[in-house]
């Protein structure tokens, strides 16, 4: 399938060299090596630049609000367990202001992927630290340098318990493309957290710096070893890249009654004005 089937025409609001561009393109060939449909898969996003990506598919999508994007995706999901759920936003908007969302996903292991642009920075709201910069590095806000110590999302999933965690990097295109693949492939929730330059707010982390301080996970690593994993999930000079863990886990949607028979999946059911009329007046 040529991947220009899932590429919708139009401006962008991204600076030219963001990689923002990379990704998303890396996401186009991945759509398109597993011939997906599109009438099964939705896109959905937060707040960012990031999160605007969704916008620039043909494919269907939601924006939900500023660190939202993962319960609005587990909504879709509990509704339609059929669907292929790809959520794509920030660092700063899934694991900042979706934080909490972030943890609580793992634990429920919703069958989807979520795919996190990690450029270090916040670059929507003029480059203010976000939680996965580095300490020391001066910004915008910080203007003496960041005092807090980063987050590692990769070492904070594997710990809580997530079934498939990779880092990709947007100097690695086709080991990242891979990922998303074997992400989307799945069964489960696939986190795969990507480096990527923001080229206009964040002058230390540029493309160049992601290809000269990382480099791929060794071949020998068993990604069923969960403590090997925690242990080069730690490791940042250099960084890794590749699949750090994967286990098999009951999903979300496994726990429900909408999986059987007498109670289909939600936008299987039909509910009629009087059904729901009813429903209203029992709160009244």
């Amino acid at each position: 399938m040529d991947k220009n089937y899932w590429n919708r025409d139009g401006e962008t609001a991204w600076c030219p060299g963001c990689g923002n561009f990379g990704i998303r393109d890396m996401v186009m060939d991945a759509y398109s090596d597993l011939n997906l449909s599109k009438d099964k898969v939705i896109m959905v996003s937060g707040v960012g630049q990031a999160a605007k990506a969704p916008q620039y598919y043909d494919v269907n999508y939601f924006n939900g609000l500023h660190g939202r994007a993962l319960p609005a995706a587990l909504g879709i999901h509990t509704a339609n367990p059929e669907m292929k759920i790809i959520v794509q936003s920030g660092d700063g908007d899934i694991y900042g202001e979706g934080g909490n969302h972030f943890l609580h996903a793992i634990r429920r292991n919703p069958d989807m992927t979520l795919l996190v642009h990690d450029n270090m920075i916040y670059g929507l709201t003029k480059g203010q630290a976000a939680p996965t910069t580095q300490k020391g590095m001066v910004t915008s806000v910080q203007t003496q340098g960041v005092f807090l110590e980063p987050i590692n999302p990769v070492a904070m999933a594997i710990t809580m318990g997530a079934t498939f965690v990779a880092r990709g990097s947007i100097s690695d295109k086709k080991g990242t493309t891979e990922l998303i693949k074997r992400g989307i492939e799945h069964k489960g929730l696939a986190i795969i957290d990507i480096f990527q330059n923001c080229v206009s707010f964040n002058k230390q982390n540029t493309f160049a710096w992601y290809k000269n301080n990382s480099e791929a996970i060794p071949v020998s690593h068993d990604p069923s070893d969960k403590m090997k994993a925690l242990e080069l999930a730690m490791r940042t000079e250099p960084w890794l890249l590749g699949l750090f863990y994967q286990e098999e886990g009951s999903t979300f949607a496994e726990h429900l009654a909408t999986r059987d028979e007498i109670h289909p999946a939600l936008y299987q059911q039909k509910r009629s004005t009087e059904t729901l009329n009813k429903i209203f007046d029992d709160y009244r």
